[in-house]
């Protein structure tokens, strides 16, 4: 019997779908750029129900003729090449044929089109069998409806987000082809809404559709040509950022795509004027010769490989670092159009601080220069973060300060700390008696149930008696990681995960205890240069910075405080109001919830704009724009938005300014208290990463003694 089956067209077309359309916006996107290569000039795109119920996309194109309209349902048809030397230069954005049988089979579809002096001719699909072709009334062009998207995949539609999600995918994809072809006239609608609309009347009014007028003030219109690679576009300034890469767009010989090579060329560039969590605006369009680059790595296409990184790289990076150090090579790149008249550079000295780019002091500048001009707006970025309640994190340089105010060389012999030791314990019950040691069974953590392995387990386990283990390598096909319930082998089969997960958590918890001592079996020994506290405990010393174990515990109080707190609101005379793409409203969209429990009367003004109405009583003296800023800093990671992980910062800040100094002579009772606050947790660090205590043991020091060898 065979056992290798030739799969019929219905099975490998869902497979392939699994490739090509594996969101509704995958299928926008492939009906979009399909209308482009038809030569529209207009193109209209409407969405329901996120693309689930319907995705439909018109355009004023060529048209499909009648006896191409059944060829265009099948897999690997295409206009758009016709042999294999048509890959190395290819000209289109679709030259696969994949797309439209992809979609055919998990949708229902239909395709209405007309060539010009023809009539107009419609075909439908219904998970990928056809139907008749009909006449019917019709324009010039083509209209693909795809309706009920994966209504026979129900795993895949399963796995697909909420309605608002998938429509935030689309409208992100809808505003790249906006920015790409800003020729073509572009009409967006969300479930019989506007959402946008562009005029095919050049880059500039793109760019003003799809992110606002103000943002074009902030930006250099660049057009520079080297080694072959031509580089146009809009930059931002170097005071121009965003919380995010959502800004960020290049197009590659007209195709959008996400690269490393010019992604990593382009942020070098502006590496010495942003800070942490600052990120450049840009919106740039890369030519290339296509024999240099490969288009054909991936079907959905949003990665390119070029011929030689080094040359895309270098010629990227200096047409950008030339604008933004204001180099003598910008006057060849920045467009003139885009520079500020006389009197717009006067209006926006008086107004902002925003950098404009002045002819009359562009000069060469040496490398030890550009760093330290880089390294001064570093400084002058970070007072003015300093000035407000913002939640901007710390600077390396700041974090080091914070640091060394520690250090007993600069601590005050008398402690002058803003609040008092005893009021900072306030409600805690001090220790101060010091228990001889007494050996308890259990230091170490719960006995271990040992079984020997061939791996070495045996002999770790006489070496470190007291050390928790477990494997952490996988083996194929090993009889230990697949038993069943009477301990039978069953080579992986009905294995439950969701318990293997637990006991991993669970192993983490006891490595955790680890780090964690009876502090009844501790002595104090004594104290070093009144700041590190010395307790022993048989054949260990551990040593505790003071203010590192200090700041820690009010953070951790802090912290819980802040999670605990009462909320009451305070209202706003006037409103603030904050525009975002479309991508970031979908990101605070889906967590009203979170920013609302905070304490925050949030809402939207309209599709891309939010509003605060009222703030939380405790935080009137918050900066909106960078606290949202830091919000959607993590708008990559999804993670749940909470204040305290918002203001940790700040609230570091403060434990560091409260706890004692490092060279404070502690009285005994205060060191006592110390240590019982600790509740003999040995692993501690404080909130800016440095180890609060660290051990020794009678061995190591002995052989620092050379008393063994």
């Amino acid at each position: 019997m065979a056992k290798i089956n030739i799969l019929p067209s219905k099975v490998y077309n869902r497979i392939a779908a699994g490739e090509v359309v594996d969101r509704p916006y995958s299928v926008v996107k492939e009906l979009v750029e399909n209308a482009i290569d038809a030569g529209a000039t207009e193109i209209e795109i409407y969405v329901e129900k996120g693309g689930k119920e319907l995705i439909r996309v018109v355009d004023n194109g060529c048209g499909i003729a009648r006896e191409d309209l059944q060829s265009a349902f099948l897999p690997h048809a295409t206009s758009k090449i016709a042999k294999a030397e048509d890959l190395d230069n290819i000209l289109t954005l679709g030259f696969r044929g994949e797309a439209v049988a992809s979609i055919a089979s998990v949708s229902r579809m239909t395709i209405t089109s007309q060539v010009e002096g023809a009539k107009c001719y419609q075909l439908s699909s219904n998970g990928g069998e056809l139907g008749q072709i009909v006449e019917v009334a019709g324009e010039k062009g083509t209209d693909v409806k795809v309706e009920m998207l994966f209504f026979n995949a129900p795993v895949r539609l399963k796995f697909l987000k909420g309605d608002k999600g998938e429509e935030t995918e689309i409208t992100n994809f809808v505003s790249r082809f906006i920015l790409n072809r800003s020729d073509i006239a572009f009409t967006y609608y969300c479930d019989g809404k506007k959402v946008l609309q562009s005029y095919g009347s050049g880059m500039e009014d793109a760019i003003v559709s799809v992110y606002g007028a103000a943002v074009v003030r902030e930006c250099f219109k660049i057009d520079a040509e080297r080694h072959g690679v031509r580089v146009r576009g809009y930059i931002g300034n170097q005071n121009f950022y965003k919380a995010n890469k959502s800004y960020q767009s290049v197009f590659l010989n007209g195709r959008y795509i996400v690269n490393a090579t010019i992604s990593a060329a382009i942020s070098n560039a502006y590496s010495s004027y942003l800070m942490k969590r600052q990120y450049p605006f840009y919106v740039l369009h890369v030519t290339v010769p296509t024999e240099v680059v490969d288009v054909n790595v991936h079907p959905n296409k949003s990665d390119v490989r070029f011929a030689d990184n080094q040359i895309i790289y270098g010629s990227i990076y200096r047409v950008v670092s030339a604008v933004l150090d204001g180099q003598t090579q910008a006057l060849e790149y920045i467009v003139p159009d885009s520079l500020p008249t006389a009197e717009e550079v006067k209006k926006e000295e008086k107004t902002t601080q925003t950098i404009t780019f002045d002819f009359s002091k562009i000069t060469e500048e040496t490398p030890e220069e550009k760093v330290a001009k880089g390294l001064e707006q570093s400084e002058q970025k970070a007072a003015e973060q300093k000035k407000n309640l913002g939640f901007s994190t710390l600077s390396y340089e700041e974090a080091k300060k914070e640091i060394e105010k520690a250090l007993p060389r600069y601590a005050d012999k008398k402690y002058s700390g803003e609040v008092p030791f005893e009021e900072v314990n306030k409600g805690f019950t001090p220790n101060s008696k010091i228990k001889p040691y007494i050996p308890v069974e259990g230091d170490y953590g719960p006995p271990i149930e040992h079984t020997p392995n061939k791996y070495g387990a045996e002999k770790l386990h006489k070496s470190f008696p007291g050390l928790y283990f477990e494997r952490n390598r996988m083996i194929l096909e090993d009889p230990d990681r697949a038993k069943d319930s009477q301990g039978e082998t069953n080579n992986g089969a009905d294995i439950d995960y969701f318990a293997e997960n637990k006991r991993y958590l669970e192993s983490l918890d006891k490595k955790n205890q680890q780090g964690r001592i009876n502090v009844s079996n501790c002595v104090y020994a004594g104290k070093l240069f009144n700041t590190y506290l010395l307790y022993e405990r048989q054949n260990e010393v551990f040593i505790i910075d003071q203010h590192a174990a200090h700041e820690r515990l009010i953070f951790n109080r802090l912290r819980e405080k802040m999670q605990n707190r009462t909320i009451a609101q305070q209202p706003m005379l006037v409103p603030f109001t904050m525009q975002l793409n479309a991508f970031e409203m979908g990101f605070i969209r889906e967590r009203l919830a979170d920013i609302k429990a905070m304490g925050f009367d949030i809402g939207e003004n309209n599709e891309n704009e939010i509003s605060v109405s009222a703030i939380p009583v405790d935080l009137q003296r918050i900066d909106l724009n960078s606290f949202f800023h830091d919000i959607l800093a993590d708008i990559n990671v999804y993670r749940g938005i909470k204040l305290e992980d918002l203001l940790k910062d700040k609230l570091a800040s403060a434990a560091c300014k409260a706890a004692v100094k490092g060279g404070m002579d502690l009285t005994a009772e205060e060191i006592d208290a110390l240590f019982a606050l600790m509740d003999g947790d040995m692993g501690l660090k404080c909130p800016h990463g440095r180890p609060v205590v660290v051990k020794m043991t009678k061995t190591e020091l002995e052989k620092m003694f050379k008393r063994i060898v």
